[in-house]
């Protein structure tokens, strides 16, 4: 599979205008992509964004556009939005999520439900036909909590595991060849967002909160800076339908699943 030049291309980037999606969006920026478009329901942060954008790489950079990833509708405005603005589009970032069992049918809408709507569009219809190359590129925001349960946030985690099947499956090499569509992900280990500063009390109750401490004593966390860098490598290298664990601020390694045709130890269930 070639490598994917990030030069000159464009990128739509969900839960774009803060945290990891906006670090990713501005690492594309240096690394020579034509332009960006934030997607994201959060207007009050979007002009900071925009203009923290124009400081540093200059005008007609990115744009934004108004999205609830949970509508397909909206998600598909913004696809159409990006080709008005900069004509093709080339990257999907499927970054738009939260962290909050206590609000899991929202957490499910928007992890799960948001990815899949930006993967039908994204996969089946806009870049396969409306790249400016020859491949593109679908980037899957997991998490190492889709690699690892949490025991203190398990519904999140099980959103995060379904957006690593998710990539295993639309990644798979059949599907590139049809679509010349890359599918891969990455999987953040603790980062330096909102979103991990606000986790006490987005939980199901005392039980889980109790858990907190335990789950992350052992976990180093990294800018999000340091996160958006290990992230250009992926994009550009990784072959399609692989999952990167970007933790601590080292370089991404590859996590791969067992393959259960060759375990070569099997643990049966037994009373013993």
């Amino acid at each position: 599979m070639v490598a994917f030049s990030v030069k000159n291309k464009v990128a739509l980037v969900t839960g774009g205008v803060a945290g990891i999606g906006l670090g990713i969006a501005k690492e594309l920026l240096k690394k020579g992509a034509k332009g960006v478009v934030l997607a994201d329901i959060n207007k009050k942060l979007a002009g900071k964004a925009l203009q923290e954008i124009e400081e540093t790489f200059g005008k007609n950079k990115a744009i934004y556009v108004e999205t609830d990833v949970r509508s397909i509708e909206q998600f598909e405005e913004a696809f159409q939005k990006t080709l008005e603005s900069f004509q093709h589009v080339d990257i999907l970032v499927n970054n738009a999520g939260i962290l909050d069992d206590s609000r899991w049918n929202d957490e499910v809408d928007i992890n799960v439900k948001g990815t899949i709507n930006g993967i039908l569009l994204g996969f089946e219809k806009y870049l396969p036909t409306s790249r400016s190359g020859k491949q593109a590129v679908i980037l899957n925001l997991s998490s190492t909590a889709g690699v690892k349960a949490f025991s203190n946030i398990p519904i999140y985690s099980s959103t995060k595991f379904a957006i690593h099947g998710m990539t295993l499956g639309w990644g798979d090499k059949v599907h590139y060849e049809r679509t010349k569509v890359k599918v891969i992900a990455i999987c953040p280990g603790p980062t330096q967002t909102n979103l991990l500063a606000t986790m006490s009390g987005k939980n199901l109750g005392t039980p889980y909160e109790e858990q907190l401490a335990p789950n992350n004593s052992d976990l180093k966390t990294q800018t999000v800076e340091q996160c958006a860098a290990a992230t250009l490598p992926v994009i550009e290298l990784a072959e399609t339908g692989t999952v990167w664990v970007i933790e601590g601020g080292e370089p991404p390694y590859q996590f791969i699943l067992p393959d259960r045709f060759k375990l070569t130890e099997k643990i049966y269930v037994s009373n013993k």
